[in-house]
């Protein structure tokens, strides 16, 4: 299933709603002003809170944590740097980590792991500039099944490679 996100919804403060393929409001992305670390949450349409994703500070690689009902389910860390290509790893809680390669600047890459596909993130579907899709491999039973776990992910890419990200 796709879900739609609009770029300018990672800067700090502004928040967001991300659709589904059918233009239904799924998420919504709160970015927090005013804190010492990058911080958003991810909320259902009630307003309810399924992710924080926030950033760690003072560790030598950049690094993330999404983290639902107070516990950490999965930390976005930036690889050291790598000549070929851009890459991102993913440990998560429970089960295998994830691999994210790609271009992130141009919004065009993948995350997977040892089982295939998680998901596919690609700006390439829409005319709109500030627009990209989230494509969640819903038929998966494990937490790459999960689209606020996956659409949480996608964020903390955002953030740890955007223009604030430093890559």
């Amino acid at each position: 299933m796709k879900f739609l996100v609009r770029e300018r919804v990672f800067d700090i403060g502004d928040d967001s709603w991300v659709t589904d393929e059918h233009g239904t409001k799924v998420f919504r992305v709160d970015g927090k002003a005013l804190r010492m670390r990058t911080t958003f949450e991810l909320k259902d349409p009630g307003g309810e809170v399924l992710t924080v994703i926030r950033r760690k500070l003072f560790r030598v690689r950049d690094q993330m944590r999404v983290e639902q009902g107070g516990r950490t389910v999965a930390t976005v860390r930036k690889r050291l740097f790598d000549p070929v290509r851009d890459k991102l790893g993913v440990e998560l809680e429970n089960g295998p980590g994830w691999e994210v390669v790609g271009s992130f600047l141009d919004r065009e890459y993948s995350i997977s792991d040892g089982e295939g596909t998680v998901a596919v993130v690609s700006r390439k579907w829409f005319r709109m500039r500030d627009t990209y899709a989230v494509d969640v491999n819903t038929h998966r039973q494990d937490p790459g099944g999960d689209p606020a776990l996956v659409v949480s992910v996608a964020v903390a890419v955002d953030a740890l490679t955007g223009e604030d990200g430093g890559d």
